[in-house]
């Protein structure tokens, strides 16, 4: 009698394990991807999932790698051109590599769009001895910029991303990184989009297929390790809209792509349909104003509320402070006979950890707008068509400017 209890115990027993054994791994399995979309312009997180969850950032870690590089180089502490010594801790990098010998030389650029295309880490080592001395000091310097940028749950130990336990990160802080990079360095963030570069006479092309999957695809990173699983960071832009999308700890580049494709579309489409809203809420506050008037007034040519022509700005970039817009939206302007008799607007706005002020030439109707940014894209210039704002701030008339 007490064997059989014991044995009907037992049973009782291995089934509540079982249950909980479910449990857990059903609970694993949803939180093995993590995923954030945001709006790139205002930080709005469109959607979410995981996204605070620590992971391994594997090639995502470049991203920073390059955003210090990119400020070392508007600082002027480094060129494009300069020569970087090889070390013989940088040639003996695992792979994804270039395969730099040591004791050679490797100018800037080439390492930057090694890391851009073929995500090398012989060449994150390089940049990172150039820039930091050594690499652990270097990596220092990744997590205090990371602070600063408001990733608060970050963590870098080297430049390159090859596994390190107490490297990690999460999907929002990824994000936050990207958005950043976006709007601080327009000048660089172009070469995110970059497929393939030439490297001792050789094309390398990049494994970043995204870029050629989805229509508006310009960027940023690809990563994988065995402990990451498959990572990517991407930035899309269509009809003025720029959505921002990570997804991480996938099995395989095709379930990660094609994430990250569904994220991406379902974002743009979003704030598609929120500016079909807002479009259509204006215009009925601008009737209900038109009705408004024309019952107060008796004078009978008086003109309904309605927008002027001339209510469009072009956005040219974002910077962390007002010094660094100002100073872009003027070369941008002095640059341009067909922008000589516009006004610059620096406008602050606040993405909760932090301040950036966005760079805009004001005064178009909406098609001289858009011609005006089409010229400037042919450049190279990175620009947007927005709407005219009501509470502009900072305005910078041209005869009111005096540097500083």
């Amino acid at each position: 009698m007490k064997r059989s209890l014991n044995r009907h115990l037992a049973r009782i027993f291995s089934g509540c394990l079982l249950i909980l054994g479910l449990v857990i791994f059903s609970t694993q399995a949803k939180a093995s991807v993590s995923s954030i979309t945001i709006d790139a312009e205002t930080g709005e997180v469109l959607s979410s999932s995981g996204a605070d969850i620590l992971r391994y950032p594997a090639s995502l870690t470049k991203v920073m790698t390059l955003y210090i590089t990119f400020d070392a180089l508007e600082k002027g502490l480094i060129k494009l051109d300069d020569e970087l010594p090889v070390s013989r801790t940088a040639a003996n990098r695992s792979p994804s590599k270039l395969g730099l010998r040591p004791g050679s030389t490797i100018d800037v650029k080439t390492c930057i769009m090694a890391l851009i295309v073929k995500s090398a880490n012989d060449c994150a080592t390089v940049l990172a001895e150039g820039l930091g001395y050594s690499e652990e000091n270097f990596a220092k310097t990744m997590t205090r910029v990371s602070r600063e940028l408001g990733m608060k749950n970050t963590t870098f130990k080297n430049a390159s991303g090859l596994p390190n336990r107490q490297q990690k990160t999460t999907a929002r802080d990824m994000a936050l990184l990207a958005a950043a990079m976006y709007h601080h360095f327009p000048q660089y963030y172009k070469w995110f989009s970059e497929t393939k570069f030439t490297y001792q006479g050789k094309t390398i092309y990049t494994h970043n297929y995204v870029l050629k999957k989805f229509e508006g695809a310009d960027g940023l990173k690809t990563g994988f390790t065995n402990a990451a699983g498959f990572n990517i960071i991407t930035s899309a832009e269509r009809d003025g809209h720029r959505v921002i999308a990570v997804t991480m700890g996938h099995n395989t580049a095709k379930e990660r792509d094609k994430k990250v494709v569904q994220m991406m579309s379902k974002g743009l489409s979003k704030l598609a349909l929120n500016d079909k809203v807002n479009s259509a809420n204006m215009y009925a506050n601008l009737e209900e104003k038109k009705l408004e008037n024309e019952a107060t007034t008796q004078v009978a040519s008086a003109q309904p509320t309605l927008p002027k022509e001339q209510n469009w700005d072009i956005q040219v970039g974002a910077f962390s402070n007002y010094a660094k817009a100002r100073n872009y939206a003027l070369e941008i302007k002095q640059k341009s006979r067909k922008l000589a008799n516009k006004e610059i607007i620096i406008e602050p706005v606040s993405t909760g950890s932090a301040i950036i002020y966005r760079s805009k030439i004001a005064g178009f109707a909406k098609r001289e707008a858009d011609a005006a940014c089409k010229s400037l894209k042919k450049t190279n210039k990175s620009c947007i068509v927005v709407a005219k704002q009501d509470n502009d701030q900072l305005i910078l008339a041209q005869n009111q400017y005096q540097q500083q």
